[in-house]
C-alpha cells in the first residue's frame, strides 16, 4: 500500500501492487484458492509471481460484463472463472478452499466465507474502508449520512467476521491520498468505479464538472482520500490447514 496518484486517465498504483504481491506470497502455501469478485488483476499478478501455484484456483465474478474479460485473462493461468451473483451463496462445497482472497468486495459475506474455508484456512483481503473518496462523492452528491459513511468501518467488519466464527489474525487500516490532476481523470474514475456516483454521466453532471475543471485549473489538483483495510482472518483448525 502507498501513495496513489490519479493523473490524466489514471494508473495502477502501489496500493494494488502491494496487496497483489502479498497474495502471491501466500499462494505458495495454499492447495486450493478462491478469489471472490475477482476483477482479475490481483489473481493474474499473484499467479505470475507466486513461488508455487496451488493445485486448484477458482475465481467468482458477479458483474456480467467482466466475466468474459476475467475468463480471458485467468483461464490461461489455469483458473476456473465462475459467474456468481454477489448476493447469492457461493456455489462451492463446505471447506473447499484453504485460502480465500478478495480485493474490494462489494460486501464481505462472512458466513459464506467461513463456510467455504477449510479448517485452518485463511481469508486474506483488502476491503474498501469507510467514507472512501468521500470528498469527490460529496462534491457531486452532497453530504452523505453518517451511517452510510461508516457502513464499511473495520471495527464493524471485525465483529461480523468473528460472529461467523473467524479469528482475526491481523487488521490494518490505511488512508491513501488521491490527486486528480484534470477533469478527464475525474470522469475516467467515476466511469470505472460506478458505485461512487450511481448513474454518473457527463451530461447529467456537466455543470459540476465544469466548475470542478475551473477549480483544478486555478487551484491545482483535487485531493481526495481512499480508505482501505487489510484483513487476515483464520478459520478454526481442522483437516487441511493453509501452510503459510
Amino acid at each position: 500500500m502507498g501513495l496513489l496518484l490519479v493523473r490524466g486517465a489514471g494508473q495502477r498504483g502501489p496500493a494494488l501492487l502491494g496487496y497483489a504481491a502479498a497474495v502471491a506470497a501466500r499462494l505458495g502455501g495454499a492447495e486450493a484458492v478462491l478469489d471472490i469478485q475477482t476483477g482479475e488483476e490481483v489473481l493474474d499478478f499473484a499467479l505470475a509471481n507466486a513461488p508455487r501455484r496451488p493445485g486448484l484456483a477458482v475465481a467468482t465474478e458477479g458483474w456480467r460484463p467482466n466475466v468474459a474479460k476475467a475468463t480471458a485473462v485467468l483461464r490461461p493461468r489455469g483458473v476456473a472463472v465462475v459467474a456468481a451473483p454477489e448476493d447469492a451463496p457461493l456455489p462451492f462445497a463446505d471447506g473447499a478452499f484453504d485460502l480465500v482472497v478478495s480485493r474490494h468486495p462489494v460486501e464481505a459475506r462472512w458466513q459464506e466465507i467461513a463456510r467455504v474455508l477449510a479448517g485452518g484456512g485463511v481469508y486474506f483481503a483488502q476491503h474498501v474502508g469507510p467514507g472512501s473518496v468521500r470528498e469527490l462523492v460529496e462534491y457531486f452528491l452532497g453530504p452523505r449520512p453518517d451511517e452510510r459513511r461508516d457502513a464499511r468501518h473495520p471495527d464493524r467488519e471485525r465483529r461480523a467476521a468473528e460472529a461467523a466464527g473467524l479469528e482475526i489474525v491481523d487488521l490494518r487500516a490505511e488512508r491513501l491520498r488521491i490527486e486528480f490532476y484534470d477533469i478527464a481523470a475525474v470522469v475516467h474514475f467515476l466511469r470505472k468505479v460506478i458505485w461512487m456516483v450511481p448513474g454518473f454521466t457527463v451530461e447529467a453532471y456537466l455543470p459540476r464538472l465544469r466548475a470542478l475543471h475551473e477549480r483544478i485549473e486555478t487551484e491545482g489538483p483535487f485531493v481526495a482520500h481512499s480508505t482501505r483495510h487489510l484483513f487476515h482472518a483464520r478459520k478454526g483448525t481442522g483437516a487441511r490447514p493453509a501452510r503459510w
